[in-house]
């Protein structure tokens, strides 16, 4: 399927009452269910599980994942079934939200577990007691940040952008986006990450992938951490898509282009920084 679709992302420029440049990657665009930066990680692990004869591919996610919906879609695609471990047991008598109602609409098995469990995701105790239990599921890590992600979302930069952008910016949960974005990037340009979740630990997690320094990581606009939000992102969201006509979701893309816009204000970037900022989809768990 992958290789398949044949797309051209569309950018689109800002105009700003500044002397910076900002760009945005319109990553939501290329594709109706596996849009932005999911399509680049999901690439190369989907043809993994069908390369290795998997029939199954299990994965994890929390009740607002982008992952999951766009997951189920793909695996869906390729003749998978799909399997998702969701952090929290008490939505199993909630009803869905949109994302996880859009992943069992495309044929996911939600399976939702104690976040006591879900921490659990990352022990190889655990995934060998879910391997052994789903002997046919190709497992793929929150987020799907692995080698394999980062095989694609190396990809999502092309010669033009190493050529002709100062900055690189993208909001950030896993860390797999960003690693890639840095392996891809060249020395002179600087990968900024608005991280969506509180706390510094992101850090480590996006050094096991990368060795280069080019890169610096912000909490300042998680909102108070992952799937929060406050009235302020939500009147900025609202004011950004009514003059740019660019949709954002509150999880990742909003917070990324609040911090970005509060930068610019603050005079944090120098006169003439070209910025590309890259729009990571999501759109289904946007807030209507």
């Amino acid at each position: 399927m992958f290789d398949h679709i044949a797309f051209s992302t569309p950018y689109q420029t800002l105009e700003l009452s500044t002397s910076v440049q900002l760009t945005i990657k319109r990553l939501d665009l290329i594709h109706p269910q596996i849009s932005g930066n999911k399509f680049f990680k999901l690439k190369y692990n989907l043809l993994a599980a069908q390369q290795q004869g998997f029939t199954q591919v299990l994965t994890f996610g929390g009740a607002f994942s982008n992952h999951i919906a766009a997951t189920a879609y793909a695996a869906q695609q390729f003749g998978f079934q799909s399997l998702g471990i969701i952090r929290g047991e008490e939505l199993h008598s909630q009803p869905l939200n949109p994302s996880l109602q859009t992943a069992q609409d495309f044929g996911m098995q939600l399976h939702f577990v104690s976040r006591a469990e879900y921490r659990l995701r990352h022990e190889t105790a655990y995934l060998q007691q879910l391997q052994q239990r789903y002997p046919q599921a190709f497992i793929i890590p929150e987020g799907g940040s692995n080698a394999l992600a980062l095989q694609g979302t190396q990809e999502i930069l092309s010669e033009h952008d190493r050529e002709n952008y100062d900055v690189i910016c993208c909001a950030v949960g896993t860390g797999g986006t960003i690693a890639g974005l840095i392996e891809s990037s060249t020395d002179q340009q600087h990968v900024l990450g608005f991280s969506a979740l509180k706390g510094d630990f992101l850090q480590k997690d996006i050094q096991q992938w990368t060795d280069k320094k080019n890169w610096s990581l912000t909490d300042r606009y998680c909102c108070g951490g992952y799937a929060k939000t406050h009235p302020e992102l939500l009147q900025f969201m609202q004011q950004f898509e009514q003059q740019y006509a660019i949709p954002l979701e509150q999880v990742y893309t909003a917070k990324m282009m609040l911090g970005l816009f509060d930068l610019i204000q603050e005079n944090h970037f120098p006169a003439n920084t070209r910025i590309l900022a890259i729009h990571t989809g999501g759109l289904q768990g946007r807030l209507k």
